[in-house]
């Protein structure tokens, strides 16, 4: 299983790369792996300002849909939209290609609660 040491995780299984005061948000290797073949990404809340763990949108796969929990508080500033014609980018390359969101962080100090990739590998009980 793929948990990249450079980026931060939450317990809902979205990573998270920090960029000054922009992150990029997706979910796991192992979030994708559980949920199956995804075939629709929804996101409805580009350009509005949200608090950490509220619902930013919706991950359809197969055999379930799945809420996207913000991992930081701020504004939602991109939406990858090549999503929307090709879902499957979130199985094929979730750490990549599969990304989903760009936020503009409003509360830097957040992001000491994400969790390191070892702590995310016993989360899952890798």
């Amino acid at each position: 299983m793929n948990i990249p040491s450079e980026l931060k995780y939450t317990k809902d299984h979205e990573w998270v790369k920090i960029d000054g005061d922009v992150a990029t948000v997706g979910i796991t290797d192992f979030a994708q792996g559980e949920l199956g073949d995804i075939v629709y990404v929804e996101v409805e809340t580009l350009d509005e300002t949200l608090d950490k763990d509220e619902v930013f949108g919706t991950v359809e796969a197969v055999k379930t849909v799945s809420d996207l929990f913000l991992p930081l508080s701020g504004e939602i500033i991109e939406f990858n939209e090549s999503l929307e014609d090709e879902p499957e980018k979130v199985n094929t390359d979730p750490y990549g290609d599969g990304w989903m969101i760009k936020i503009k962080i409003s509360d830097a100090s957040q992001a000491q609660e994400l969790m390191s990739d070892a702590d995310y590998k016993d989360l899952i009980g890798g």
